[in-house]
C-alpha cells in the first residue's frame, strides 16, 4: 500500500511503527510541555467549544472560529476578520451549506476539482485579506474537521503535498485501509472521537517535521 500512495507517509507509518505513532500522538495531545507545564494549545483545538454552540453554528463562520484558529498558531488580521464576519459572511456561510455536513474524507469517492463546493469555499476564503492557504485550511477544518485536512508548510513538506494537499490526502484515504489504521492509533493513544483520522495524520506529519522522535 505504502508504495502506491499519492502522499509520503510520516516515517512511523511507513515503517509500521505503530507504538512509535502512539507515542507521537500522546506527546502532542496528552503530555504537558516542559517549558510551560501546560498542554500545547493545538491539543485543545479539536474539542474546543467554550460557548457550546459549535454544532449549532456548523454552517456559520463566527468570532469563535477566529479565536479557535489561534490555538493552531495563526491569527486572522483585523481587516480579514471584518470581511469574514461582515461583508463576506453570508457568501461564506452559503458555501459552507453547499459543502454539506461533516463526514469522513475517506468516504469521498469522487475527486475534488476547483468546482467542488469545498474548493470554492477555500478559494473564497483565500481572496480575503490576510487569509492564505494555511489559515483557510484551518478555518475549514474548524467547520468540517472530519472532511478537511489541515495544511501548513511543515505538513506539506512531510507528506509531499505542497503542490496539492486535499486531493492527494483523499486518494490516500479512499480505500479505507489507512483511515482505519489512523483511527486504531487514535484509540491506542487513548484519544477521543473529537480527533478525526485526518487530524491524526496531520499531527504525525507535523511532529515529525518539528523533529520529535518517539521515545520508544
Amino acid at each position: 500500500m505504502v508504495d502506491q500512495l499519492p502522499i509520503r507517509l510520516p516515517r512511523v507509518l511507513r515503517d509500521g511503527d505503530d507504538d512509535g505513532a502512539v507515542d507521537v500522538l500522546q506527546e502532542y495531545f496528552t503530555r504537558p510541555l516542559r517549558k510551560t507545564g501546560y498542554l500545547r494549545t493545538g491539543a485543545l483545538w479539536d474539542s474546543w467549544d467554550p460557548s457550546g454552540n459549535r454544532d449549532r453554528d456548523a454552517n456559520i463562520f463566527t468570532a469563535e472560529d477566529l479565536v479557535a484558529v489561534t490555538l493552531l498558531s495563526v491569527q486572522v488580521p483585523a481587516q480579514g476578520a471584518f470581511f469574514l464576519l461582515g461583508e463576506n459572511n453570508a457568501e461564506l456561510n452559503h458555501l459552507l451549506v453547499d459543502v454539506g455536513p461533516d463526514r469522513d474524507l475517506s468516504d469521498e469517492t469522487e475527486p475534488f476539482t476547483p468546482e467542488s463546493p469545498v474548493c470554492r469555499l477555500e478559494t473564497a476564503l483565500r481572496e480575503i485579506h490576510g487569509v492564505g492557504r494555511t489559515m483557510a485550511s484551518k478555518l475549514i477544518a474548524r467547520k468540517r474537521p472530519r472532511l478537511y485536512p489541515i495544511y501548513d508548510d511543515v505538513i506539506g513538506r512531510e507528506l509531499g503535498t505542497k503542490a496539492a494537499h486535499l486531493e492527494p490526502v483523499r486518494e490516500a484515504l479512499c480505500d479505507g485501509e489507512l483511515h482505519v489504521r489512523l483511527l486504531d492509533l487514535r484509540v491506542r493513544a487513548g484519544l477521543g472521537d473529537a480527533i478525526p483520522a485526518v487530524r491524526v495524520l496531520d499531527v504525525l506529519a507535523w511532529m515529525q517535521g518539528k523533529g520529535y522522535k518517539p521515545a520508544l
